[in-house]
């Protein structure tokens, strides 16, 4: 599959803790087979069906990757997205149990995190490693999520501080797992060159429970400060981080796709 000159390869990988295949999808740069002795960067990204293409999105509209990728001002790199397990995405993003989130109808979960995590670094970069051209070291590697796919991506970056170079998190939904979330990164500390890149919005919308809009929009913005407070504290030096308060900023892929360029100009300033 091409898009706008850029080539997708599709692949589908064995989740061992859910017995099943999930499809994962490589955008490889324009000049990928005309270069055969280069090597690329690799961006990792959740929720690929929300990635490519506007007829795929949850909302109708995607996070504009293959636009954002065919700007000349940022370095071919590869991106691959890791489609999310519908019905069950909030459990497999959650690193810890999942307690009575009746507002999404689901009952209590374990929560599949961690061994989401443990597939992608056992499984999945190994692959994606060993049969494209990747430059594989920890500063040209890179992860990025939203929503709850922010939560997975920080979890990630902390549980496996020799794997990434820079992370982007998007309107992070750690308000599910916020406590068990906080006191693992507080004792996880990101390494001191990382990049962090944080978005979220004053009116991300997103049901919480019980609660009023404006406690919705707050709790979101109360998490993103949160987490940039502890890496703060934790010693992370503050040019490494790039934090966004996006007004009136909602919940959707069309606020993450026009900040994503942010994102990508923070990782290669």
């Amino acid at each position: 599959m091409k898009g706008q000159n850029l080539l997708i390869e599709t692949h589908f990988l064995a989740l061992p803790y859910a017995d099943e295949k999930r499809r994962i999808r490589v955008l490889l740069p324009t000049e990928y087979h005309d270069q055969p002795h280069a090597n690329y960067p690799v961006l990792y990204m959740h929720d690929g069906q929300n990635l490519f293409f506007d007829h795929e999105s949850y909302s109708g509209k995607s996070w504009g990757v293959i636009d954002s990728l065919t700007n000349p001002d940022f370095p071919p790199m590869i991106v691959v997205g890791i489609d999310h397990a519908e019905a069950f995405r909030v459990p497999e993003y959650a690193p810890w149990p999942v307690k009575n989130v009746l507002h999404l109808n689901l009952p209590s979960y374990k929560g599949d995190g961690k061994a989401y995590a443990q597939w992608f670094i056992n499984q999945l970069k190994p692959f994606i490693d060993e049969h494209y051209r990747t430059k594989a070291d920890v500063k040209n590697t890179f992860l990025a999520g939203s929503s709850m796919g922010g939560l997975i991506t920080a979890y990630m970056a902390s549980a496996y501080p020799n794997v990434f170079g820079g992370i982007g998190i998007f309107s992070m939904a750690s308000w599910i797992n916020e406590e068990a979330f906080l006191e693992f990164c507080s004792h996880h500390p990101l390494p001191q060159d990382i990049s962090v890149f944080i978005q979220v919005g004053t009116n991300e919308g997103d049901p919480v429970g019980e609660r009023s809009g404006s406690e919705k929009n707050q709790l979101y913005i109360t998490n993103s400060l949160n987490y940039y407070n502890l890496l703060i504290k934790q010693g992370l030096p503050i040019d490494q981080i790039d934090f966004h308060i996006i007004a009136n900023a909602h919940h959707t892929e069309s606020v993450w796709a026009s900040y994503f360029p942010n994102f990508l100009k923070h990782l290669f300033n």
